[in-house]
């Protein structure tokens, strides 16, 4: 029986860093354009380099990788290029984890690097229509105190701003570090979402959503460690934006048949499908659609519901969820037409 063409699906992606969506050959042009020393003499050589033993390991790389970005123009091309590519698997709304402290503290201006980044999303909307917003993430690693600055310098830019986010290195920096600064968030009106349960365990995942309230888990799949609190996440309704690829590359599982999407989905949990870091995992949303449907056995039912958790679990407006839902279900019939043609 043929399996669902995922890249005929209207998408929405809500798990993605700017940062670490730098291809190869961007890269080694931003590095050269900009004198910046980087560890590469080729783009055989960045790709090389992305073979993980754990969330630190990929840090270290996505660190130093992001030095490349230093003018208005870097940050809006880099945008540009990410849209482009989700746009060619037919994303048509991208919520879009951008990382201010790594800039900052290089010296990068805060109106540069925000400008070039709306530039960036303006024309990619004006070019192909796909839609996008900003999560802003805070790194877990350095103080609390940091991320009420970001919060400051991000408020004249608000309306391109979507949620207060939180990354980095999960282990030791518990979500109950950063209280005070979500809670400020929530009191400007901006969503919260956080990655937990990825390299923490399921206590980091409860954590974030009893201590920060988020609206989103990002990753999450370690809540299975406690079978109630998958109960809970199911009872309330809170998305996970899960990027298996990147689970199995940072080797949260082993592979992706050993995944447990496939079980939180079946447990009422809803699940999204996201690619992370693009060009450091191995794939962009399509590779881990497929991933999925080959690796894990997610039925055509599963993938379609997982599609549609993307819209219903964005931050975008009822009526534009709606006209998303829309094009979604006539997708599917078109597809299920010509199957049944075949």
């Amino acid at each position: 029986m043929t399996m669902i063409d995922v890249s005929r699906l209207p998408k929405a992606e809500l798990h993605v860093h700017l940062e670490g969506s730098l291809e190869p050959e961007m890269l080694l042009e931003l590095a050269a354009r900009n004198g910046v020393d980087i560890p590469f003499h080729s783009e055989e050589e960045a790709r090389a380099a992305c073979h993980f033993t754990d969330l630190q390991s990929f840090l270290n790389l996505y660190y130093a990788g992001l030095r490349v970005l230093r003018t208005p123009r870097d940050f809006a091309e880099v945008t540009h290029a990410y849209l482009t590519r989700a746009h060619a698997d037919r994303v048509r709304h991208a919520e879009i984890y951008f990382s201010p402290q790594g800039h900052l503290r290089r010296g990068i201006a805060f109106a540069d690097m925000m400008e070039g980044v709306i530039e960036g999303m303006t024309a990619a909307r004006a070019d192909m229509g796909i839609s996008s917003g900003l999560i802003l993430g805070l790194q877990r690693q350095y103080a609390e105190d940091e991320g009420f600055e970001v919060l400051d310098l991000a408020w004249p830019y608000r309306q391109h701003v979507l949620a207060l986010g939180l990354g980095g290195p999960e282990v030791g920096n518990p979500p109950e570090k950063f209280t005070r600064v979500f809670a400020e968030a929530r009191r400007r009106g901006w969503h919260t979402v956080a990655h937990a349960g990825e390299e923490g365990d399921a206590g980091y995942v409860r954590q974030a959503m009893d201590l920060l309230h988020v609206d989103r888990i990002d990753h999450g799949v370690r809540c299975a460690e406690d079978p109630a609190l998958v109960r809970t996440i199911a009872e309330r309704g809170i998305t996970l934006t899960v990027c298996p690829l990147s689970n199995v590359c940072l080797r949260v599982f082993p592979d992706i048949a050993a995944h447990n999407l496939g079980t939180l989905l079946r447990a009422g949990v809803k699940v999204t499908i996201n690619s992370d870091d693009p060009p450091y995992f191995g794939g962009y949303i399509d590779d881990n659609f497929r991933a999925c449907q080959t690796g894990i056995g997610l039925s055509d039912a599963d993938i379609i519901t997982v599609a549609r958790n993307g819209f219903t679990g964005s931050f975008l407006p009822a009526e534009e969820v709606a006209v998303h839902l829309a094009k979604l279900d006539g997708a599917v019939r078109e597809w299920q037409a010509g199957a049944m043609d075949a």
